[in-house]
């Protein structure tokens, strides 16, 4: 029978929007489907996305080389996706590492030097003087070393992001749909999208639906992934702080233990019209498992003990911010069995999945985007893809 589409991707966040464009240039025929942010999050009954945000941090440096691949691929295109769709989305400010010195091989850092080093990416070691002398903003234990990516690196705005992706995949003839997907089953010889009340048909369809790819019937086997609960806390800064603060790179910061590590993104002016400063950590262990759970988290303001708990912190690692208002939020990040994202085909032929951040992937969006592109048309990942390592696990 004739279908509406050759592809229907289910989902119109980070990834979904980047395999859409990628997908634009190889075949005619795609859909985008998906809802658009919600205009008032904490009374809104629908499904959510992680990308409503408008700093998340860019880097290369990282003490795995298939992340650190992803993530400098997708920064190889940023220039040209700000070109094309006029969308500005990348503050190359850079990016600081500040944790205990650095030994090869042991721990993050030690294993992120290597990596480094085997990818020859620029990053500066600093001492705990040079590191004090250069970002006085902080006030870190003086026996940290810093470990600085001042190019190709920085801070993303998602939602920018999204929109520039959407924009070239329009342009580039892809069909964009403002609705809830409700269903995709396959049906034999297609596969049959239900989305806003109508319903769709397609050759294949490609799920990139993050947290929420295991409800509302978008997959026809479960995969293995965690759903996580996670708190951002913001410090609205005024003249004084925005002063202090507006040279500052995205920064992570490590403790004795890897775990105990928050990453922090510079002064980023907010829909709203004020300048935050955020901050965000990954010591939360809830999970969920129903769509009622976590949609009840996205309309909260996350975990009020996780929020005084970063920000404390924040006030130990920057005391200039001390009298600013705080705020906080929910984001939700998806862990999978594998450590990887999932890119592959499920238990039909015609339907796959994108899905798995594992709370590094904003970054990497528009490579993994490519990856499902050629999944919707070539069928596989070659090795160079790192299609052994990106095969999804099912429960």
């Amino acid at each position: 029978m004739a279908v509406d589409f050759k592809v229907i991707i289910v989902g119109r966040g980070m990834m979904g929007a980047a395999a859409a464009r990628h997908l634009s240039g190889m075949i005619e025929g795609v859909a985008l489907i998906g809802p658009g942010e919600p205009i008032e999050r904490k009374s809104h009954s629908g499904v959510f996305a992680s990308h409503y945000d408008e700093a998340r941090i860019t880097r290369s440096f990282d003490d795995n080389v298939i992340w650190a691949t992803l993530a400098a691929r997708s920064l190889d295109r940023y220039s040209d996706i700000e070109a094309k769709s006029g969308i500005s989305f990348f503050s190359e400010v850079g990016c600081l590492f500040a944790g205990p010195h650095a030994r090869p091989g042991d721990r993050y850092l030690g294993r992120a030097l290597q990596v480094s080093a085997a990818l020859d990416l620029s990053v500066e070691t600093l001492s705990p003087a040079a590191l004090h002398e250069r970002f006085p903003q902080f006030s870190l234990n003086p026996t940290f070393n810093g470990y600085f990516e001042a190019r190709r690196a920085g801070h993303i705005n998602p939602r920018a992001l999204v929109r520039a992706q959407t924009k070239l995949a329009e342009q580039g003839g892809v069909t964009i749909i403002d609705a809830t997907v409700a269903s995709v089953r396959d049906e034999g010889a297609f596969v049959e999208v239900h989305a806003g009340g109508k319903r769709y048909t397609a050759e294949r369809v490609l799920v990139a639906a993050g947290g929420f790819s295991n409800f509302n019937d978008l997959l026809p086997d479960a995969i293995d992934i965690r759903v996580a609960a996670r708190t951002v806390a913001f410090f609205e800064l005024g003249e004084r702080e925005v002063d202090i603060f507006s040279s500052m790179p995205s920064t992570i910061v490590f403790g004795d233990r890897d775990e105990d590590h928050v990453y922090i993104l510079p002064p980023v002016r907010y829909p709203d019209g004020k300048i935050y400063l955020k901050l965000g950590g990954d010591l939360e262990t809830r999970s969920f498992e129903t769509l009622n759970d976590i949609g009840a988290w996205f309309r909260s303001d996350g975990d009020p003990l996780e929020r005084d708990l970063l920000v404390s912190t924040a006030l130990e690692l920057m005391p200039a911010l001390a009298g600013c208002p705080t705020t906080s939020a929910p984001c939700a990040a998806t862990f999978t069995k594998s450590g990887y994202p999932y890119v592959g085909y499920t238990g039909s032929p015609r339907i796959a999945v994108l899905a798995g951040g594992n709370f590094v992937a904003a970054k990497s969006s528009d490579e993994l985007g490519r990856l499902g592109a050629v999944i919707m048309t070539k069928g596989w990942l070659g090795a160079e893809d790192f299609g052994r390592e990106l095969t999804p696990v099912f429960r």
